[in-house]
């Protein structure tokens, strides 16, 4: 949730409400949220406190609206691929603005639906800017109207935001983050997109497939630096396909914004570039939402800009507690939704086993999709594991060849002494679909011989996960 801070320097005093709960969860977004909704099945009197739009940035600015909008850059290339399938089509334009409108509308109906669900489950949603002030205490600010409730647990879900280098400050007009992106009144001709993860490259794609001329500056030797090798090279290989420019191993000293365009200034090991461009986006990671929310005066503790929890999220201070993207875990809106769970459940009294950060799901929703969980080929090389591999490239796959998607692979990784499956790396159409039977796989602790055995349908592009456990053991049947 991306918290718009706003002081009062006013010392006026706190208007007591006397609204006691037993949960107060601070932040709306798909950590609060869901842990609110958790909390109010399990009969604890709940309440939300959000400053901005019910659904945080996941489903406002972030996870939901992006995919509609990359929903309509795939059917646009679509349209324009329409000869391969057999059928004509002529003069397909997009209207940049009716594609924004769509995926805002998107969002709003999303939005609604929190709203609906917050009613259903007799969860009080009090507007404002929420902060510890003291144990079992929570002040809310709404425009300089202040009020005080009281709860016997307080859980902080107070998300995170773009992430700003020195160097790239976001203007919002010529330099952006991801929220200005989602929202441009004008296409750009020409777009520089600084840093290669998840939403630096779903941008990437997205402007791309609407005619915009992108260049992608990533300061590591590979794009989608935290995915498996192979699916980096594979993805950077389509995208220079589809006529990005991919610069690697380079790093945006400084941009020019003084003129009508930007200059941006690019250190790459050949030595500077000077990159003109109408709008640089900045998607070079994210930054926690913990000032001012009261930490400080609690003395709840906190390492690497992050809060210190324990397996059920309990910060050092008894009744307060901590989940989602101010946590250690991974940044991710699935993580965050289990973790709220995990910590309600606990609060509630249940027997709850703790998260397995081993077994978490990363999806990037380029086209095509990237998919992955476990350890890539390098990590579990690292951590010692003597592996089988396997790989099944869906040009081998029946499906994908009648669906025209033949781009991709699925990789597995399996310990070669006991059959674990360590890891599983997709990229191809629709993968991030496939990903889950995975997870599944993974947590029931099924072998490789057991997944090779596992019978698949077919044609379907899941049958790869079967083909490629099978190249593993030098059992593949379709290559």
């Amino acid at each position: 949730m991306h918290i718009n801070i706003k002081y009062s320097l006013s010392l006026q005093p706190l208007k007591s409400k006397n609204m006691n709960f037993d949960v107060i969860v601070i932040g709306s977004g798909p950590g609060g949220y869901v842990a609110a909704i958790r909390a109010a099945q399990l009969g604890l009197k709940t309440a939300v406190v959000e400053k901005a739009e019910l659904g945080g940035v996941c489903l406002n600015w972030g996870c939901i609206p992006t995919k509609a909008l990359l929903k309509s850059a795939q059917v646009f290339e679509y349209i324009n691929q329409a000869s391969d399938y057999g059928i004509s089509v002529s003069g397909a334009k997009h209207d940049f603005n009716a594609v924004i409108k769509r995926s805002r509308d998107v969002a709003n109906g999303m939005s609604k639906g929190i709203q609906f669900l917050m009613k259903k489950n007799k969860i009080e949603v009090i507007r404002g800017y929420g902060k510890l002030i003291a144990r079992g205490q929570v002040s809310v600010d709404n425009d300089g109207k202040k009020e005080s409730h009281s709860a016997k647990h307080i859980i902080l879900a107070t998300g995170a935001r773009e992430r700003q280098l020195p160097n790239l400050p976001i203007d919002g007009k010529k330099i952006i983050g991801y929220h200005e992106a989602m929202v441009l009144p004008k296409q750009p001709k020409k777009m520089v997109v600084v840093g290669s993860g998840a939403i630096g490259m779903e941008f990437a794609y997205f402007y791309n497939a609407m005619g915009t001329d992108v260049t992608v500056v990533e300061f590591m030797p590979s794009i989608v630096p935290n995915e498996d090798a192979d699916v980096s090279k594979e993805l950077q290989k389509i995208y220079k396909k589809k006529g990005m420019t991919i610069m690697t191993n380079s790093s945006v000293e400084s941009v020019d914004t003084s003129g009508k365009d930007c200059k941006v200034s690019v250190k790459t090991a050949k030595g500077m570039e000077t990159l003109d461009c109408d709008v640089v986006l900045s998607a070079v990671g994210i930054q926690t939402n913990l000032e001012n929310i009261g930490l400080e005066s609690l003395g709840i503790k906190t390492e690497k800009g992050k809060v210190v929890v324990n397996d059920y999220y309990q910060t050092n201070v008894p009744g307060v507690y901590a989940i989602g993207d101010i946590t250690p875990g991974p940044a991710l809106a699935h993580v965050a939704s289990a973790e709220g769970i995990i910590c309600v459940e606990k609060i509630a009294g249940m027997d709850v086993e703790g998260l397995d950060y081993e077994n978490i799901p990363g999806c990037t929703y380029t086209w095509p999709e990237i998919a992955s969980v476990g350890y890539t080929e390098a990590k579990a090389k690292e951590a010692g594991y003597d592996i089988k591999v396997g790989k099944f490239p869906f040009s081998a796959s029946g499906k994908a060849s009648a669906s025209g998607a033949k781009e991709g692979f699925v990789k597995v990784i399996f310990d070669a002494k006991y059959g674990e499956f360590l890891g599983a790396h997709m990229i191809g159409a629709n993968v991030t679909e496939m990903i889950a039977g995975v997870v599944s796989a993974r947590k029931l602790e099924t072998t490789g011989h057991e997944m090779i055995k596992t019978v698949h349908p077919h044609p379907t592009m899941s049958e790869a996960v079967m083909e490629a456990c099978a190249a593993a053991y030098g059992e593949v049947i379709h290559l």
